[in-house]
């Protein structure tokens, strides 16, 4: 390695902020309609371009994006969600776990889906939690705990158990849960926690369905979160320390459980914003002022803003504008605070477009801030703009060796 640099640099990246024209908005994007002058100059001091992912047209999940983006291909790193999640909420994963990131949801009495997220609860989640953590079924421990919002996390630990397994959760509400099934046949491992998952969902709805925590949603008129929905199995990645990798000393300020689990798993120190729920109503300038800090004893850090893939998943268009212009002001804090050796890589994980209400394959913008960065004539970061920058289109994957190149800590290729 070149050496540990003077330069640093703050990857920032909007979770699903990129998007498509919406009619309310005068067929613009979120982005090319919201107020964000941060964002602006960042656009028209840097350099900009298009950015896949993972590949043109790949629907990129957050955590599979997050490898990418951080260098690492998701085509041979990813081994599912549940690891990333479970670790991310401080939860213990041994080697042989199966690990699943859950959702509390609501469901009748038919097991048809009503509320995939119940609510988006806030409150009472430890309390739920509490109630199905530990149990035993057969020879196996089933280990749970709550994360942001609705969101939770399984670790199955025990004797012959293989991740090969599908989702209970449908992904879309009227829908019945689904049965988990191993996913190739004659996998004795698979099916035993393919078992194991179906007997836990049925004890959650049990344990749940009455507990005095959705008695009292219930009489406030909201939906219970009385069952509990895993997906995303998957085993303990074997991931390369980051910091060893690129030569730098990391940090990862986020809020949700998945990405500081990503975090987690390379070696980067995670670093807590007061405030940081990862909604829309999320304390934004609490994250750069925890950037700011970290930035005194870290060169590199990653940070995730959740709010605007929020958003886009509730078909809220000015919502997302409005998460955009605050997520901007945050913005405008790093570059006065940030310092003049400080990089500033701006972007997105991947795109939620609020009409589709999920995750596209549509390409995000990317913009590259700092000293020395040659300059284009794109003056506005937003996803048509980002077209004519001298970037180019990129992949997620070629995000760090650009980052490193202009660090200074990126050994030759070749004599």
């Amino acid at each position: 390695m070149a050496g540990v640099p003077k330069a640093k640099a703050i990857l920032l990246i909007g979770d699903g902020l990129g998007d498509r024209p919406v009619a309310d908005l005068g067929g613009k994007t979120p982005l090319e309609a919201a107020n964000k002058p941060g964002m602006d100059r960042i656009a028209a001091e840097g350099e900009v371009g298009l950015m896949d992912p993972i590949a043109p047209g790949v629907r990129a999940g957050s955590d599979t994006s997050h490898l990418a983006i951080l260098g690492y291909d998701p085509y041979r790193y990813y081994t599912g969600r549940g690891p990333f999640e479970a670790a991310g909420i401080g939860m213990d994963v041994k080697q042989g776990d199966i690990s699943f990131r859950c959702n509390f949801s609501t469901v009748d009495d038919s097991m048809t889906v009503i509320d995939r997220r119940a609510g988006r609860i806030v409150e009472g989640t430890d309390q739920l939690a509490a109630g199905v953590d530990g149990m035993r079924i057969e020879d196996v421990r089933a280990l749970f705990k709550e994360s942001v919002a609705h969101r939770g996390a399984l670790v199955l630990r025990g004797p012959g158990l293989g991740a090969d397994v599908s989702d209970t959760d449908p992904h879309e509400e009227g829908a019945k849960v689904h049965k988990c099934e191993p996913t190739a046949a004659g996998d004795e491992a698979a099916a035993k926690t393919a078992r194991i998952v179906n007997e836990f969902v049925k004890r959650s709805y049990e344990a749940l369905n009455n507990h005095p925590v959705n008695v009292a949603r219930r009489e406030q008129g909201l939906n219970p979160a009385n069952i509990i929905l895993p997906r995303g199995a998957g085993l303990a990645p074997d991931l390369r320390n980051f910091d060893e990798r690129y030569g730098l000393k990391s940090a990862c300020v986020a809020e949700t459980g998945l990405i500081k689990g990503v975090a987690k798993y390379v070696g980067m120190t995670i670093v807590d914003a007061p405030g940081a729920t990862g909604g829309l109503d999320s304390d934004i300038m609490a994250m750069g002022r925890a950037i700011v800090e970290a930035l005194e004893s870290h060169n590199f850090i990653l940070c995730n803003v959740k709010g605007g893939d929020v958003a886009g998943h509730d078909n809220q268009p000015a919502a997302k504008v409005a998460l955009i212009e605050r997520l901007d002001e945050m913005v405008r804090f790093l570059l006065d605070r940030a310092g003049s050796e400080t990089y500033i890589v701006l972007t997105s994980d991947h795109s939620t477009p609020v009409a589709v209400m999920d995750h596209s394959g549509d390409p995000v913008p990317i913009a590259f801030w700092g000293p020395g960065v040659r300059t284009d004539a794109c003056k506005s970061f937003g996803e048509r703009p980002a077209a004519t920058g001298g970037v180019g289109r990129i992949r997620g994957v070629d995000v760090m060796n650009m980052i490193t190149n202009l660090m200074g800590v990126q050994e030759k290729f070749g004599a």
